[in-house]
Order: C-alpha cells, then structure tokens, then sequence
C-alpha cells in the first residue's frame, strides 16, 4: 500500500490513536472503580475482580486472532468492527444492571479491543517509512502511557463527580459518543483496504492458540492474588502441550500451503526474535513497577491515592514524552533500542541505590523513576520500530499481533512475579521493593542484550 501524503497522514494517525488511546483508558480505568462498582452491584470482591481481568483476558487472548483478521478482511474494516464492537459492549457496561452482566461486556469490551488495536500498529507499518515512522511511534507511545495515566485520573474524577447520582457508570458510557465520532471519521478518512483475495482464517489455529494464551494469563492474573493454588499451576503446565498443539497445526498448514495464523517467517527471523525478547523484558518491568510501586506507597507507606497517583503519573509522562524527541536525532539511532534499555536499567539502579541508601519517597524518587521511564520510552519506540522495519509489510499484521501480545504477556508474567515477590517480603517495604528492583536492573540488561543481537542482525 502506497505511502499517504502529508496532510491524509495526521488524519489517519489521529484516528487510529485514538482507538489505542481509548482502548489504554479501559485497562486501567475499572481499576479505581472496583470499590464503587463492588458497593453499588453487592458484588463479591472475586466478581469485581472479574471485572478489571475479564477485559484483559479477552484482550490477550485475541490479539493475534484480531490482527490476523486484519490480514483477512482488511485492517480498516477490522478496526471499525472492532471499534463498534468495543463502543456497544461500552453502553453495555454502563448500562449494566448486575455484576454478571457486567462482567460478560467487559469481556466483550476487551474483544473489541483486540480486533481494534492491532490494526493500529499495521497502519502505521502500512503507510510511514523511515522516520515519519519512527515519528509516528513516538506519538503512538504517547497514547499508550497517556492512555494509562487518564485511565486512573479519569476514573477518579467521573467517580467522585457522581454525574446525575450515575457512580461509576460514566467511566463505560462516556466511550459511546467517542466511539461513534471515531467511527465516522475512521470512515471517512482511513484509506480503503486494497482489493483482491483475502486468505481465509485458520480456525484451528485460532482456538488452539486461544487455548494456550488462556492457560498462561488466567493463572497470571488471578493466581498470584489467590496464593498459587492447584489450578493455576496446573493451567501453567497444561499451556505446554497447548503450545505444542498449536505449533504443530502451524507447521501442518504452512505445508498444505495454507496461511498460518503467524506467518512462518516472521518468527523465524533473528532479528524479530532478539527484539521480542527485548521488549518482552521492557514491557513486563513497566507493568510490573506501576503495580509494585502502588503497593509500596500506599500499602507499604501509607501514602494517599494521589500520591501514588503522581508517582506513577511521573513514571509513564516520561515514557511518552521520550518518543517524540527521537525522530529530531540526526545520528546514533541505530543504537538506540540498546541505549533505552541501558537507561531503563539506569533509572532502576539509582531508584535501588536511593532505597538502599535510606531513602524512602519525595520529590527525588520522582525524579528517578522519570530517568527509567525516558529509557523505557527510547527503547520502546526504537524496539518497535527495528522490529516493524525487519520485514516487508506484507507481514504487517503479523507484527502487530505478535509485538502486542508479547507486551500483554509479559506485563502479565512481570506482574506475577513482581508481585508475589514484593508480598512475600513486604514485611520491610524498602527492602521488599529493593529486590524487585534488583531484578529489574537484571532485566533490564538482558533487554539491552538482546537489543543488540536486534541491532546486529537487521
């Protein structure tokens, strides 16, 4: 598909982060509205809880359905779909008048999710080169952390402002006149998808794959706040064969000539595998500090929701802010998916280094987290970008599922892990977070590692 001309550009891109950016909002918005909605629907914390991972879950599990689905009907078709699926199950929420029925729009809602937001990334691989590229994914990281931070200051305000004695209602309803202003101007100004055949979707590779990320998050979500029991490591254990299974059907259809649910190719290069890699270890220590931090200010410190709020605002504004100033670089970027991890790992050791010299909170912490964050965004950007670049974009949609869901993954897996371990020695704040940040630095590195094997191959 041909490259858009300057001025069609910025219309495509507005809508299309904006979809991602409504899409962000909801990850983290039922979270500030969990007492409200547990309080107003007489709902036990196991069925709120449901609420929050239920739109994950689906999310997760479709991402790479939705984004091959984009190469099957067309990425604009399957992102208006997905934006009306995403805007219906919305007013469903807010109109909801029980626990269950909220708890199955909000997997419905995440759904939505999944077929909208991998077209994100496969527009902007389809129609930006070089660095309007590159530009184009700063602005794409801006919607990704700005979507984290409105999530929690959104849901707090609509919550407290209690419009027309509504509660937590107006968090879901106020997508519905977003979403169809989206979607008349995603029908008017997203390019048409080119004609021609469409490959058919591999069913099978659908449910099985489906099947296997299914097994790794629910155990992930739900398992570290339960204490580990039976079931989730027995999901865990069953993920194995699933993914077996699913390969195996890959390998099968591929030699039939069918077209696999991920193209061959693309995991088979070196270069998408150093940078999954990479931005799997990035993407998992971002999720994980926002949850951990949260835990050690106000669980651990006692501080107030705004505190903690403003910490992690701090966190992921440098994130966001990072991107855009990579594009104005005339030299070195090559490089700069390793420098960002190096940052990254930067920022975690002087956040370390401040605990394990006495420190505790204030201004300076702040200040700290924003030097990781601004690694966190170099890399990012630059990770997503040699990743995209590594092949033609016929595997557009590939890439997108593929990069997304390996973001979901290990934010899952980061999540997990971090968690568990704060808990576990959450008898001392400072040093429980001392040691999730240890391995943070870890992680970080082996990022930088693996961003170079990226570098190298491409």
């Amino acid at each position: 598909m041909d490259v858009l001309t300057i001025r069609n550009r910025g219309a495509v891109l507005a809508v299309l982060l904006t979809g991602q950016f409504m899409a962000n909002i909801d990850t983290a918005v039922a979270n500030i509205a969990g007492p409200s909605i547990g309080n107003d629907l007489r709902a036990s914390p196991g069925a709120v809880g449901l609420v929050v991972s239920g739109y994950v879950i689906a999310f997760a599990v479709l991402l790479i359905t939705g984004a091959r689905l984009g190469t099957s009907l067309g990425y604009r078709r399957t992102f208006l779909l997905g934006l009306t699926v995403f805007t219906t199950a919305s007013l469903a929420c807010g109109l909801a008048p029980g626990i269950a029925t909220l708890v199955g729009a909000r997997f419905v809602q995440g759904a939505g999710a999944a077929l909208m937001v991998p077209q994100v990334l496969s527009g902007i691989q389809l129609h930006f080169r070089g660095r309007d590229r590159l530009k184009a994914l700063g602005y794409f990281s801006i919607a990704l952390s700005g979507g984290a931070v409105a999530g929690q200051l959104l849901g707090g305000v609509l919550i407290a402002a209690n419009l027309f004695d509504t509660g937590w209602r107006p968090i879901f309803l106020v997508n519905v006149p977003i979403g169809i202003a989206l979607a008349v101007a995603g029908r008017r100004l997203l390019p048409p998808d080119p004609p021609g055949r469409r490959d058919r979707l591999d069913l099978g590779g659908v449910l099985a794959l489906c099947t296997t990320v299914l097994l790794v998050v629910v155990p992930l979500l739900l398992g570290a706040e339960r204490g580990w029991p039976t079931w989730s490591w027995l999901c865990l254990l069953l993920s194995l064969p699933a993914l077996a299974l699913f390969e195996y059907g890959e390998r099968r259809t591929a030699a039939r000539g069918g077209r696999p649910l991920i193209a061959r190719e693309v995991l088979a290069s070196r270069s998408v595998r150093a940078g999954l890699l990479a931005h799997g270890c990035t993407s998992g220590s971002y999720f994980a500090l926002l949850f951990v931090l949260a835990l050690y200010l106000q669980g651990g410190l006692h501080k107030g929701p705004a505190y903690s709020g403003f910490a992690m605002v701090v966190w992921v504004a440098a994130f966001g802010l990072a991107g855009p100033v990579l594009p104005r670089l005339r030299r070195g970027v090559r490089w700069m998916p390793v420098v960002g991890c190096v940052v990254l790992a930067l920022g975690y050791l002087c956040v370390l280094t401040y605990l394990l010299l006495g420190g505790r909170s204030g201004p300076l912490l702040f200040v700290l987290l924003g030097v990781g964050g601004t690694g966190l965004g170099i890399s990012a950007n630059t990770l997503i970008g040699a990743v995209t670049s590594s092949l033609s974009p016929e595997y557009a949609a590939d890439l997108s599922g593929v990069v997304a869901t390996n973001a979901q993954l290990s934010g899952a897996l980061g999540v997990a892990v971090a968690g568990s371990t704060y808990t576990a020695l959450d008898a001392d704040p400072g040093r429980a977070l001392s040691v999730v940040l240890a391995g943070f630095v870890v992680l970080a590195l082996v990022g930088a590692g693996a961003a170079q094997r990226l570098v190298r191959y491409r």
